[in-house]
């Protein structure tokens, strides 16, 4: 039998898998139709749905050079009414800071007036900030290796 991807044919459920169930043609052939292509809904068993020796309607999805036939269910059931999308929600924006609320300091290598006029293009060079981002970038590790030996203590007294 010629399969035509994309025709509507009826067969019968010679047999069952946990991955699907394979349909058998009248004028010869079969073919698989995968768990996810069985119902609308979500399967979970195979046997819920089909019985051997049942007869379906089933569309062709795609036929591979091996001759494999991949069958579909679903896709000749009627279309179930879907809930339009809805829009999702706008996400909540953060507070914003009033002027008075002290802000983050920001790092030495980052800020404008570090490093004066010594490269070609008028800021600091790259060794001078690099410099400074380690010096900053020590004693940020330093500071987390206090917190976290103060915190191991801490638990060593219980």
């Amino acid at each position: 039998m010629e399969f035509i991807v994309g025709t509507i044919l009826e067969g019968k459920v010679s047999g069952i898998t946990k991955y699907g169930a394979f349909v058998s043609f009248s004028g010869g052939g079969s073919g698989l139709v995968h768990i996810s292509e069985i119902a609308n809904s979500y399967v979970n068993d195979v046997h819920d749905f089909l019985t051997v020796g049942q007869e379906v309607k089933v569309k062709v999805l795609s036929v591979t050079p091996e001759g494999k036939v991949n069958l579909s269910i679903k896709q000749t059931l009627p279309q179930e009414e879907k809930p339009p999308l809805r829009k999702p929600s706008p996400r909540p924006q953060p507070p914003r800071e009033s002027p008075d609320q002290t802000k983050r300091p920001i790092p030495e290598y980052l800020s404008s007036d570090q490093g004066a006029v010594h490269g070609p293009s008028g800021d600091a060079s790259f060794e001078e900030k690099l410099k400074l981002f380690m010096k900053d970038s020590d004693s940020k590790v330093n500071g987390n290796k206090l917190y976290a030996e103060r915190k191991s203590n801490n638990r060593r007294r219980k």
